[in-house]
């Protein structure tokens, strides 16, 4: 039970990150701007957990794949998610972004040749469809109908989020979270920060940065893991798909917005894709034969 209550906590911090954002945006703030403050915010968070517990050194040779990561799947995916629920609201912004394991099963069949079967092949159909269903709709953030800028970073959302899954079967097996973001993170603001243009600060519009780094990135991430050694990972991801959700309720209460019948059945049928993929992979698991042990696992 701890272990499920631990990864619905952290989908709940995830779900917080467009209405945030959109009370960040409310004050003021610039759209990548937002994102800029989470990420450098965040890093000193990481940083400090693994300077305290002496978890600093990664392999020169796996500092290209990190700093990549940096690049696409922080500057990527939290710059791309701010603009997407400035574009289309935080609703509509969550439901893109768990459009990642579509992409993670088209990446994965063209990059790593891995074959794809019925559910990954419907989880893709399913995804299309979906994202066709949320677009046609009206806007879910008040607007008349929903603009190609809405789709396109959303979409680029998720293409960035479906990069954690690829470079994190590389790459959590060697070294733990902190470790990994106390390189990427700096690497993802230094990318951010071109396209910041910093606004005057006021308290009501950093409260909700830090809240991002501190709930939304540090402590959900820490939290999730936290969950992952008390349930097993396909478990975990199905609780985790209750972050749009979340999302979707809290943009409802606090700023109005609402798909209508289409956009929920689209938004229904992008959530199905994801629970497709997780038995897919667990179903797959199952079939395979145990791995002989040898040696102590890495972590």
């Amino acid at each position: 039970m701890a272990g499920y209550l631990y990864v619905l906590c952290a989908a709940s911090l995830w779900g917080l990150i467009g209405p945030l954002s959109k009370l960040s945006f409310a004050a003021g703030m610039d759209t990548v701007e937002v994102a800029f403050w989470r990420t450098t915010l965040a890093w000193f968070c990481f940083a400090g957990q693994a300077i305290a517990n002496k978890e600093v050194r990664i392999a020169p040779r796996d500092l290209p794949a990190v700093a990549g990561f940096g690049v696409c799947g922080i500057a990527g995916l939290f710059g791309a998610y701010v603009v997407a629920v400035d574009a289309g609201g935080a609703a509509l912004a969550s439901v893109l972004l768990y459009t990642a394991p579509a992409w993670v099963a088209l990446l994965s069949w063209f990059f790593l040749k891995e074959p794809m079967g019925g559910y990954k092949v419907a989880a893709v159909v399913a995804t299309i469809v979906g994202v066709a269903g949320v677009s046609l709709g009206p806007g879910a953030s008040g607007h008349t109908a929903i603009g190609s800028k809405a789709i396109v970073f959303g979409l680029l959302s998720g293409i960035t989020y479906a990069l954690y899954y690829i470079f994190g079967k590389y790459y959590l097996g060697r070294y733990r979270t902190p470790t990994l973001f106390l390189y990427a993170l700096p690497v993802g603001s230094l990318t951010l920060l071109p396209f910041v243009h910093f606004t005057r600060p006021t308290l009501a519009g950093a409260v909700p940065c830090l809240a991002l780094a501190l709930l939304s990135t540090y402590s959900a991430y820490s939290i999730y893991y936290a969950g992952l050694r008390r349930l097993e990972a396909t478990r975990a991801a199905v609780v985790a798909t209750m972050e749009p959700v979340i999302a979707a309720i809290l943009a409802y209460t606090m700023f109005g917005e609402r798909f209508d019948l289409v956009g929920y059945l689209g938004a229904g049928l992008i959530l199905a894709s994801v629970l497709m993929t997780i038995w897919d992979g667990a179903r797959q698991r199952f079939r395979s034969p145990l791995p002989t042990p040898t040696g102590q696992p890495q972590g």
